[in-house]
């Protein structure tokens, strides 16, 4: 746990050491400000406490940051070397993966925090169903887990960055609208898998206030099948070396 524990820091603060980290903040928090407060669906436009309209706009904005984040962590290590060079300590591939994951998770809940005034502001306004912000903040962490796990196995299989974006967001775009069109498409068994295979039905079933089990395993699962997949892409890499 130690070795994972060393990656994580010192991925967090490579973050803080660039711009990455202040970009995300200022304009996650820029936007999820503007349209939680002022334009469109805001709180004062649904006449209700209610932080639904922040994280409907999170929901997008980390959709587009985490691939941004995760795009370098292993696809630019692999093209300068330095990954080579880190696989010479005692650090075993799967430490590397799970030190990277959670340095963005990290990161994600880091601005989560700085949202907290606003749930401090929205509660003032009037009585708020304090349990289904709670579980939206959970609902965000989950989801963002998932996309992360994403972006990293996108990131363990090319050298390019701009290809670990694209294929990052390409690959999201299934979990998050593919998916739920392709449900509204069938009916019976097949509109039931490809339902449940919706990362939207399970962030908004959590969203709402309702921790159900299978949303759980839902998000666990994804992000358990990113992390092995971007491990065995590794692997595979240290075999054919």
């Amino acid at each position: 746990m130690k070795p994972i524990w060393i990656i994580a820091k010192r991925e967090f603060r490579t973050f803080f050491d660039s711009l990455a980290a202040y970009i995300l903040l200022v304009v996650f928090l820029g936007l999820s400000g503007f349209f939680t407060w002022l334009f469109g669906s805001d709180i004062f436009f649904i006449g209700q406490a209610t932080l639904m309209p922040f994280f409907s706009v999170a929901y997008w904005t980390l959709f587009f940051f985490i691939p941004a984040l995760t795009m370098k962590m292993l696809a630019e290590e692999k093209r300068s070397g330095t990954l080579e060079l880190l696989l010479t300590k005692p650090i075993t591939d799967w430490q590397i993966v799970v030190g990277k994951f959670l340095s963005v998770l990290m990161l994600i809940g880091v601005a989560l925090l700085l949202t907290i005034p606003y749930y401090i502001s929205v509660s003032m306004l009037g009585p708020i169903d304090h349990g289904s912000v709670w579980s939206g903040y959970i609902g965000m962490l989950l989801m963002s887990a998932a996309f992360t796990s994403i972006g990293l196995f996108a990131s363990s299989i090319t050298n390019n960055q701009i290809v670990a974006f694209l294929l990052a967001l390409f690959v999201g775009v299934f979990f998050l609208i593919i998916f739920d069109v392709l449900a509204s498409s069938f009916t019976g068994t097949i509109a039931y898998f490809f339902n449940y295979l919706s990362l939207s039905t399970h962030y908004e079933s959590i969203s709402r206030g309702v921790m159900d089990s299978k949303d759980l395993i839902y998000f666990f699962s994804i992000t358990a099948i990113g992390l092995l997949l971007a491990d065995t892409v590794l692997s595979k890499r240290n075999i054919v070396e």
